[in-house]
């Protein structure tokens, strides 16, 4: 008899926690159009692999009357489970306990499940609902949330770290997803800033809309903190369960391989024609990558942010590569701030979880500019030369057309230890452009000549004749090979896999100084 009261009591305990806050406010986070956090756990893992942890802790405060206001569970639910038979450990704030403020409990919760990642080698994913820190809890709240952070930067580079945001996130709440691998923001329900619209206005006098301040589209566009914005929690989900198809559980592992369907021997006629004859004429990078990857599939990252450049991941013949390619559609494909700093931490992230990286150049130089200047365009596109430099994974180079200057080098150039370098036949490689180069060189000449403009035309001409083309750079041995657009995905396919046993390594140090 005792037995069955001890069971009816489990029972009921559980489903109290399953309850949160209440009916009431589940109707409310509905109503948002907003799933609850368990309803979204079970979305995101496969069905009926959850193991949830601490369902049945409380918090202790007892200060402004919170020892009447405790609930089991106390407003995260984590714990453990599969995404596509692998595991992932997974925590989900709940913003129907008490608008999921951040409690010593909770902290210790989300603390817990991402030891266990570490220790399993398994990846972690914060799902983030969340109204900042508990103020009744005061520093226990502030100590939490260090907590965190520290874990955060321990995994870093060790598990992938993914960040889903699908509520408010506000305050201290912010750091946690930044240092994360991945952020992604639904664009009806979430938002990220470290003040928000009331104390920009009582500091600073202005009025900004939460949405302008720190909404989806803000974070995806111009600050670069959301790496993907969707329109749903259900296109959320999906999101992060396609990203996990490309990586590995942890950096001991290599990535997932797919049995391919596409061949690897596929010829690619549509690339010989591709490129302009015009220098100057724009063309889409992203049906190179459309032309070469696996059955035409790829996985762009930060679609919306530095669109001068791409980062996508793919693969070639089953396996996962990681893509850095300039877009000669915007800005002619040039390097700024944006495109270093977003394509730099891409390329950290790859070789960290020893991912390969193709790199596609096309690129006239950095952007000039007394905002570039003033705002760091030398430092930061620093960052880009020292992920390449950095990188131990296999790293090959296709040369589609211009390759100008520092840009040149920092676009994992031979000398930046790219193991591998191919140039189509319209690669240019040199200091500047023609034009450029003879306002230069040839900068009396042109002044005192008879026909000025007769003069420059063929000084342009002479310039183009000795670099727009890959010749003189394959003499020096810069280049491996000028291949044929059209096998192009042919020659990756070899190389990479002739790469995939290398073995490369940094000199010993506690850790470099990238220039942030």
């Amino acid at each position: 008899m005792e037995s069955n009261n001890l069971l009816d009591k489990l029972k009921q305990m559980r489903t109290q926690a399953k309850n949160g806050g209440g009916e009431k406010r589940i109707a409310n986070q509905h109503e948002k159009g907003k799933l609850t956090a368990r309803e979204r756990i079970n979305s995101l893992l496969d069905p009926d692999t959850f193991e949830e942890y601490d369902s049945f802790a409380m918090h202790q405060c007892t200060n402004f009357g919170m020892d009447n206001e405790r609930y089991l569970g106390d407003g995260v639910v984590t714990g453990t489970g599969k995404i596509e038979g692998s595991t992932v450990y997974v925590f989900a704030q709940d913003f129907t306990v008490i608008g999921w403020s951040l409690s010593k409990t909770v902290a210790d919760k989300i603390c817990k499940v991402m030891d266990m990642a570490m220790k399993m080698g398994a990846p972690i994913i914060g799902l983030n609902d969340s109204g900042g820190a508990r103020v009744q809890e005061g520093v226990d709240a502030l100590a939490g949330y260090a907590e965190i952070f520290l874990r955060n930067v321990m995994a870093s580079g060790v598990i992938p770290q993914i960040s889903a945001i699908m509520g408010p996130c506000a305050g201290g709440a912010v750091y946690s997803p930044a240092i994360t691998d991945f952020v992604i923001m639904d664009k009806k329900n979430s938002y990220m800033f470290v003040t928000g619209p009331k104390v920009v206005k009582t500091v600073l006098n202005e009025d900004i809309t939460t949405e302008d301040l720190g909404g989806a589209l803000v974070h995806s566009s111009k600050s670069g903190v959301s790496h993907f914005i969707t329109d749903s929690e259900e296109e959320t989900i999906l999101i992060i369960r396609k990203l996990f198809s490309y990586l590995p559980s942890n950096n001991m592992e290599e990535p997932p391989y797919v049995v391919p369907t596409d061949t690897d021997n596929r010829y690619c006629p549509v690339l010989n024609e591709l490129v302009p004859e015009n220098p100057n004429k724009p063309y889409n990078i992203l049906d190179v990558i459309e032309s070469i990857v696996d059955n035409g599939e790829f996985f762009e990252i930060s679609r919306n942010f530095a669109q001068n450049i791409v980062v996508s991941y793919a693969r070639l013949n089953g396996k996962t590569i990681g893509i850095v390619a300039n877009q000669p559609k915007v800005l002619a494909g040039v390097l700024d701030i944006d495109a270093s700093i977003k394509s730099a931490r891409f390329v950290r992230f790859c070789d960290a979880f020893n991912i390969p990286i193709l790199v596609l150049e096309d690129v006239p130089g950095f952007l000039p500019g007394k905002y570039q200047e003033h705002n760091g365009i030398i430092r930061n596109g620093a960052k880009l030369l020292y992920a390449f430099a950095e990188a131990t994974v296999p790293k090959i180079t296709v040369i589609l057309r211009k390759a100008y200057g520092g840009a040149y080098c920092v676009m994992n150039s031979r000398h930046m230890r790219a193991d591998l370098v191919y140039a189509w036949p319209t690669a240019q490689i040199a200091v500047m452009g023609p034009k450029g180069a003879v306002e230069i060189v040839f900068r009396k000449e042109a002044k005192n000549a008879t026909n000025h403009e007769e003069f420059v035309k063929e000084k342009e001409q002479e310039y183009i004749d000795k670099f727009a083309n890959p010749f003189n750079a394959a003499e020096k041995g810069y280049i491996d090979g000028v291949i044929e657009p059209a096998v192009t995905r042919i020659k990756l396919i070899r190389a990479f896999e002739t790469l995939s046993t290398k073995r490369d390594s940094n000199p010993p140090k506690k850790h470099g100084n990238i220039p942030l």
